[in-house]
């Protein structure tokens, strides 16, 4: 306790005022021995401040004689404790707000810039993010503080930096506080940071393998990084290199996945001499990259067959990777099997064979169509494998269902099914198709199902169009009736006997020859 006269003169004080403030003498003028926040009447107010390295709050009270007595209150751990709770959150806040920009975004590269704009602007004067070498070159981002992010990628020698192998590799490096900052080369000092007074080199944690090491770096004379520095720059870095691990993840398994795209997606349609051929083919939606329908069409003219093409469509359940390898083994055991096109129930039962014989639980769907060419007429030959039935729109707008059935292909030891066989006329068409068609969902209440009679009227008003009007007509009206709605996978592929002319004979009597 400390008392001030009207005067300005210390009038008394307690042996603990004299401990903090040994220049204390009654009768002595306060200023040159107090600290001049004490000298003034706050009228009761209370006021905080530094006497040495600590720091007290002081209360005064207003005697009868007009002196003030200040109460003084050492006030220092509390202060560093609020000091420390505010820095603590605010890199709280940092680290959340990092973490969503970090996870905006699935591009490596991308994923890299953010993270060295955020280092640059909060945890350093400069920062680089460094991620494993690609072959002899060393891929980073370059980022000063209010610049703009560079990207280098040099054949360099990370050894050259102190901690740098070391971080690269996965391991804690040397600290910070022990590194000369001369030995930062050139290459890891983004343009326009100036000399650079200390370096801090931190790991980035990946999944199962380091996503990298993050490098900050002060300039001028400024102090290197201190422990608790170091454990904030360690919980960035482990929220960098779980973000650039993701990122990586989905590069590759993106790459991946265009790759079985150009195998996997349904083909080019091949054209067979005296067929129309037309498919259509709409995923269920943009993420699912690999979906589950598929369809082939495979001419056999040089197989030894008496069918001029084989063609198949198909259904596997699910979606996705293990979607995708189903239908390729499908396919490519259909194209091995060409030699026996005219035999369904053999072909079916050495597919079902390999697909239950495998690994894998997945089942399919599947129905076959071998083509013959006879004269102006189409002989076809279907077998379904628990698919939709084919259907056949006749010159007259007639619609039918073709007459088989079979049971599904992976799932029991032995595949049953029953084969159909008919023509077409000049004009008329099948259509195979996949159960997205008839059970997509939508029309005017959003969930009635399209159905199968609804497909069959669709058809009967296609009666005498060339195959790609029937295909392009069949998925118009699918996917308008399912509008922003989710649907499944629609693939459907038209067969059409085309239409010909017949020449007549010279004698203009007896039957002409008929040429497609």
């Amino acid at each position: 306790m400390l008392i001030i006269d009207g005067d300005g003169r210390v009038a008394g004080h307690n042996a603990a005022a004299a401990a903090v403030l040994p220049e204390l003498r009654p009768g002595t003028a306060a200023a040159g021995t107090v600290p001049p926040w004490l000298t003034e009447p706050m009228a009761g107010a209370e006021v905080r401040g530094r006497i040495g390295e600590r720091l007290f709050a002081a209360h005064p009270t207003t005697l009868e004689n007009g002196s003030t007595a200040w109460w003084l209150v050492d006030d220092t751990a509390y202060r560093l404790a609020v000091d420390e709770l505010a820095v603590e959150r605010e890199r709280a806040r940092f680290l959340i707000e990092s973490s969503n920009a970090l996870l905006s975004t699935l591009d490596p590269e991308r994923c890299m810039e953010v993270a060295a704009r955020l280092a640059a602007q909060h945890l350093a004067d400069a920062a680089v993010v460094i991620a494993p070498a690609a072959g002899r070159l060393l891929p980073m981002a370059l980022c000063a503080r209010g610049g703009q992010v560079e990207r280098r990628s040099i054949a360099v020698d990370p050894v050259r930096v102190p901690g740098l192998e070391e971080a690269l590799r996965g391991f804690p490096p040397v600290p910070a506080r022990w590194m000369d900052p001369a030995a930062a080369p050139e290459w890891l000092v983004p343009e326009g940071c100036g000399a650079v007074g200390s370096v801090a080199v931190t790991p980035l944690p990946g999944h199962a393998a380091p996503a990298g090491a993050l490098v900050l770096l002060r300039t001028g004379d400024r102090a290197g990084f201190s422990d608790s520095e170091d454990e904030f720059a360690a919980l960035f870095a482990a929220r960098v290199g779980a973000a650039m691990s993701a990122a990586r993840l989905y590069a590759e398994q993106s790459s991946i996945t265009d790759v079985l795209m150009r195998d996997l997606l349904p083909p080019r349609l091949r054209q067979v001499e005296g067929v129309e051929l037309a498919s259509g083919y709409r995923p269920a939606g943009d993420a699912a990259r690999v979906g589950g329908d598929f369809y082939d069409i495979h001419p056999t003219e040089d197989a030894g067959t008496a069918t001029r093409a084989l063609v198949a469509l198909g259904d596997v359940c699910g979606k996705g990777l293990e979607a995708a390898v189903i239908t390729g083994k499908i396919r490519n055991t259909l194209h091995a099997l060409l030699p026996m096109a005219d035999d369904h129930q053999r072909m079916l039962s050495m597919l079902n064979r390999a697909l239950v014989t495998s690994d894998h639980t997945r089942f399919a769907t599947l129905v076959l169509a071998s083509i013959a060419r006879i004269g102006p007429q189409l002989c076809l030959q279907l077998t379904s494998a628990g698919h939709p039935a084919p259907l056949i729109v006749r010159r007259d707008g007639g619609v039918e269902e073709v007459e088989t059935r079979g049971s599904l292909v992976g799932v029991l030891p032995a595949v049953r099914s029953t084969t159909a066989h008919t023509t077409l006329a000049p004009g008329e068409t099948c259509l195979l198709f996949t159960d997205g068609i008839p059970d997509a969902r939508g029309g005017p209440t959003g969930d009635e199902l399209f159905g199968v009679a609804r497909l069959e009227r669709a058809l009967a008003e296609c009666a005498g169009m060339p195959a790609e009007g029937v295909v392009e007509r069949v998925r118009q009206l699918a996917v308008e009736w399912v509008g922003e709605g989710k649907h499944d996978d629609m693939a459907l592929i038209a067969i059409t006997a085309p239409r010909g002319a017949h020449l007549t004979a010279v004698d203009g009597t007896t039957a002409g020859r008929y040429t497609a």
